[in-house]
């Protein structure tokens, strides 16, 4: 198969789609509309997976596991939640097939055995959860619950791309019970904050912290936070969200605890997720027109030594370094391959390297082994340099949290040059088509006007900052009166 890709000013979608599955990170399966995860992007997804496991847990938070299936009448309990997913829904009806008397060999869904009630497949979990926490809940001893279940999801959608919108997907959701608002809130914005942290120190993607508008929201939150980042095409991606429930789920399933002063109170809920939709965040941030480039914190092994060779006695004395190069860098926590693969020349291994973004590549040959000396290129800025085998350990240790930083730095300065500030709708849907990237703009807080700018534009609200200053203005579409700008742009 050619490795090379269509360029992304040629046609980014193009582009995107033929990195995935020539990069060894997924393909398209016999399911329409579902993926099969390749274990090179699998080991991303792990290590990410990994990271924010670790995260959660040190804020207390534990694992647990919920049923895939949700009684079609659990679903339906919290009435704007079953409303915002029922299209998406896939449902069971019966549990048996049979064979068909009328086309031998095949099978047929068996009539008699029809489920007494359907089954949803999850889209989400609350609903099951909810009906979970309410045997669990009691007293206010019982709380805060604070659990998390990594598992996946299925919304039946009709256009999808990998990673970024598949019917069915991985993720995690976290679910949490809590005695007060307050302690609500505060799960909420601390989940927001960890989501923020692992985008920005190890996928090396700077996000925009905010709330979303109503229409926005999470079906059956009062509010949703959540993490906003732009892709290099200038479109926007929803990265992360953490929403405070209030107490509709807990009114809808009757959870109930008795609190300090001996009252009965409803209990205070919020959920959160993350999904396999942050690998195309990934993707879409740092990679090239040559392949992937990616961040040695999420990169499977972050160093790649490829041997050149002639013959075996060659080859056994370039292992030998090599060996201990391995073991040295492990011993500094740095994952390392050895290519000593002989199907492959070593320009075709350099090439498959780079397509697939390992950060640093070393390459040993005879001259090196008389040199003492190893060459040792950069994946994202393709220099190289000849490194003194004896400074190899440090050397690489820079050179990797150099790369991580100045990844950060390029998308942080791309996303900052990429948000502007205007104040009539002739000039934002000027740089929408010219500039495109996020538009700080007034909105006057109605959803009709919401509304008629995406029709109009397809731009969509993309959060309130939660640091947004207070400044009095005219919305950008009606001229009516403003308290403060948000950010538009188009989305994935």
């Amino acid at each position: 198969m050619s490795k090379n890709l269509t360029s992304r000013a040629e046609d980014y979608s193009k582009w995107y789609n033929e990195l995935v599955v020539k990069a060894d990170l997924a393909e398209n399966s016999a399911v329409r509309g579902c993926m099969v995860i390749k274990p090179y992007g699998y080991a991303i997804w792990e290590k990410m997976q990994a990271e924010l496991d670790r995260m959660f847990k040190e804020t207390g938070h534990q694992n647990a596991y919920f049923p895939l299936f949700v009684p079609k009448s659990l679903f339906e309990a919290e009435e704007k939640n079953a409303e915002g997913f029922a299209k998406e829904c896939a449902v069971v009806t019966h549990y048996r097939l049979q064979n068909d008397p009328d086309n031998e060999g095949k099978l047929r869904v068996d009539p008699e055995a029809k489920l007494e009630e359907e089954l949803v497949v999850r889209p989400t979990s609350e609903a099951i959860i909810w009906s979970t926490y309410k045997g669990w809940i009691q007293s206010y001893r019982d709380l805060p619950i604070l659990v998390n279940q990594w598992a996946n999801v299925v919304r039946w959608e009709m256009r999808t791309r990998l990673f970024l919108r598949t019917a069915e997907f991985l993720w995690q959701e976290g679910h949490t019970a809590h005695a007060t608002k307050d302690e609500a809130w505060e799960e909420t914005r601390l989940i927001n904050g960890i989501y923020a942290k692992f985008a920005e120190n190890f996928m090396a993607i700077p996000v925009i912290q905010g709330l979303k508008t109503e229409s926005e929201r999470f079906a059956g939150a009062e509010e949703t936070m959540c993490i906003e980042a732009l892709m290099q095409d200038g479109k926007a991606l929803q990265a992360g969200t953490s929403h405070f429930l209030g107490q509709n789920f807990a009114k809808a399933f009757d959870v109930k605890f008795t609190n300090k002063e001996g009252k009965q109170d409803y209990v205070w809920a919020t959920s959160w997720g993350v999904s396999t939709r942050l690998m195309g965040a990934l993707i879409m941030t740092h990679s090239d027109d040559k392949g992937l480039v990616l961040p040695p914190n999420l990169a499977p092994y972050q160093v790649v030594i490829v041997p050149i060779y002639k013959n075996e006695e060659q080859f056994d004395a370039i292992s030998e370094v090599a060996d201990e190069i391995i073991s040295d860098l492990k011993e500094r926590n740095i994952s390392v391959k050895f290519d000593k693969r002989d199907t492959l020349r070593p320009g075709a291994k350099f090439a498959q390297h780079e397509l697939q973004g390992v950060p640093l590549r070393i390459a040993i040959g005879p001259k090196d082994l008389e040199d003492e000396t190893v060459e040792v290129a950069r994946r994202d800025t393709f220099t190289k340099e000849t490194v003194i085998l004896d400074r190899i350990n440090v050397v690489v240790e820079d050179l990797l949290e150099e790369i991580q930083e100045s990844l950060f730095t390029k998308a942080l300065n791309y996303r900052d040059t990429h948000i502007t500030e205007v104040d009539d709708f002739e000039e934002f849907k000027k740089v929408l088509k010219n500039k495109s990237g996020f538009i700080s703009a007034h909105w006057d807080g109605t959803a009709e006007t919401e509304q008629k700018i995406k029709e109009l534009t397809k731009a969509t609200i993309r959060c309130i900052p939660i640091d947004n200053k207070k400044e009095s203005g005219e919305c950008v579409l009606t001229g009516n009166p403003s308290s403060q700008r948000v950010l538009f742009a188009k989305a994935y």
